[in-house]
């Protein structure tokens, strides 16, 4: 079969692993209170998403094996939950924080989420995944260090510079969402945000006076390690740093071929890392610059977020035009190209001293297909909706393994298609059903294609960008027993029902593998009676260090350690 479909840009997410928890690895904890305020990133007050009153939320640091925990306070005035993509949560889909996976923490509640990175380094963010919160605020830079004892395959760096990058509006998520509901598509955004901060004024056409920008300080002649991070709602982004190479080392928990980068697409939910030299002429600041891709730029000029790389010793500010991005719109070559550049390093130690190379994807034989097929947006029921393979997804009234607990019959359906069906389009609560240590592809492609997989040192990574009537393939390893979301990172894709489940079982065990329902969990849909109430928090703001989720692009976000060939 093969994939002729519109040329839809779409951004995948799939978590696959959960945390294991060992009582000899250390704890931290977090205090994380959800709360409205107001900004003006682009010159215009909004209510935004706060953390501790920030925006966006500090990062949260952690080492390899942690035991963290992290107490959510919902000051919001509707039901919210934190996600973790890219943390493996191994055994314990329990902590995944997505609709299909726990109830909503109702407004004035507070949660516990408790999770280990059992054997896992990378840079990740947490945010909130119900009701287009996202598009609002609410997160922040996820950290995994590596263990003093295994190695860094390069040299320390002389500092850590995260910057969270994304497209924003000006509109409140509330009205982003209404928008959505009555069946209109949101449009270009208003601009791009770099830290939660809008564009240096690098054009005083562009760029109104006021506004407030983000400013790097740097040392001469130091090497930084640079996490960057995709958090908008649709957008592609063309990452680059005026005169500065970007020497590419780690993407989503795993370290990459080392290979200098001008610029790098950065597609929704993605995150990478760079080692940067400040070794240029500090006659002048720099720009560092998120400028949107594949789209005409002469109308998306203003959807642009610049900051400035200021060196200690600078003699004066950025001034005159941006670097330049590629020019490509109608070839997609370049960025294609650039994503098939990013390979594994397959020498260097991950979490553990062995080389990420030992595990030989390669040779594991290929045990079920599944084809995705994004299409346009469709009406079902009068109302706009995105699908897969002609399903469009409905929440849950009772999250899965919880309906699985307690026996409620008709919470899900275990039919999705392994394949697009020659059938209208429909709503349903459609889940996968797959038992443990399984290998799957997913992709639009020929039986022809599977002959250019790359099967030696393709990157293992939790998203997977697919291109414009183009395919991308991806190889599961089934060994994380719960209930794991597959779904689009482009936020408003998502909210329309462009999503699914895994149903992950190991028949031998009779699910003794899977952590069992924690002590806290919350109640909803069918169970909802089993809820007892709790004291609504109206506790201070407060942070705690710890001690001891027009064109898109279909990235494939799978929350595990997996294979991806394209």
């Amino acid at each position: 079969m093969e994939f002729t479909g519109y040329p839809t840009w779409v951004l995948v997410y799939i978590a696959l692993f959960s945390g294991l928890c060992f009582a000899g690895d250390p704890f931290v904890n977090f205090e994380l209170t959800y709360s409205f305020i107001t900004a003006s990133p682009l010159g215009v007050p909004q209510q935004v998403i706060a953390v501790n009153g920030n925006f966006p939320g500090h990062p949260l640091n952690v080492t390899t094996n942690n035991n963290v925990v992290v107490n959510v306070t919902n000051k919001l005035d509707e039901e919210l939950l934190i996600t973790w993509p890219g943390i493996q949560m191994r055994r314990n889909s329990w902590q995944d924080g997505v609709r299909g996976t726990n109830c909503p923490i109702p407004a004035g509640w507070k949660w516990d989420y408790q999770f280990q990175v059992k054997d896992q380094i990378g840079s990740f963010f947490y945010f909130p995944s119900l009701n287009f919160q996202r598009a609002a605020g609410g997160f922040g830079s996820f950290i995994i260090t590596n263990r003093p004892v295994i190695s860094l395959p390069f040299a320390a760096p002389d500092g850590d510079i995260i910057l969270l990058i994304g497209d924003w509006y000006t509109q409140n998520h509330t009205a982003l969402r209404k928008t959505l509901d009555a069946g209109k598509v949101l449009g270009m955004p208003d601009g791009v945000l770099i830290n939660g901060k809008g564009p240096y004024r690098y054009n005083t056409t562009l760029v109104p006076d006021g506004i407030e920008h983000e400013t790097i300080l740097v040392q001469p002649g130091k090497t930084y390690r640079v996490r960057v991070h995709n958090v908008g709602i649709s957008t592609s982004l063309n990452f680059r740093i005026q005169n500065h190479n970007m020497l590419l080392v780690e993407t989503e928990g795993h370290y990459t071929s080392q290979q200098n980068y001008s610029n790098l697409d950065i597609h929704v939910g993605q995150s990478y890392t760079f080692l940067v030299t400040m070794d240029q002429n500090a006659s002048t600041d720099y720009y560092i610059v998120a400028s949107a891709r594949f789209v005409n730029e002469s109308l998306w000029e203003r959807v642009t977020g610049v900051a400035v790389l200021h060196y200690s010793n600078s003699k004066g500010a950025a001034s005159g035009p941006l670097p330049p991005g590629p020019n490509d719109f109608y070839d997609k070559t370049f960025s294609m190209n650039q994503a098939r550049s990013i390979r594994q390093n397959l020498s260097a130690s991950g979490a553990r001293p062995n080389p990420q190379g030992s595990f030989h994807y390669g040779s594991i034989n290929v045990t079920d297909t599944y084809l995705l097929r994004s299409m346009p947006l469709v009406t079902i029921n009068n109302t706009l909706r995105a699908t897969f393979n002609g399903i469009s997804f409905v929440n849950p009234e009772t999250p899965i393994r919880l309906a699985d607990n307690h026996t409620v019959k008709g919470a899900y359906k275990l039919d999705f298609p392994k394949k697009p069906l020659t059938r209208a389009p429909k709503l349903d609560i459609s889940v996968i059903n797959e038992l443990s240590y399984g290998w799957m592809d997913y992709g639009n492609w020929t039986e022809n294609s599977r002959g250019t997989y790359n099967k030696w040192d393709a990157i293992a990574r939790c998203t997977a960008q697919v291109f414009p009537g183009a395919w991308t393939a991806v190889l599961i390893s089934l060994d994380n027993v719960g209930v794991w979301n597959l779904r689009v990172e482009n936020l408003d894709r998502w909210y329309l029902g462009q999503e699914t489940y895994m149903r992950i079982v190991n028949p031998e065990e009779n699910g003794e593998t899977e952590f069992p329902v924690p002590s806290n969990v919350l109640f909803c849909g069918a169970l909802k009676n089993l809820q007892k109430s709790q004291h609504r928090s109206n506790a201070p703001l407060s942070i705690s260090g710890g001690k001891l989720k027009l064109f898109f692009t279909l990235l494939l976000t799978l929350c595990a350690a997996i294979s991806i060939s394209c």
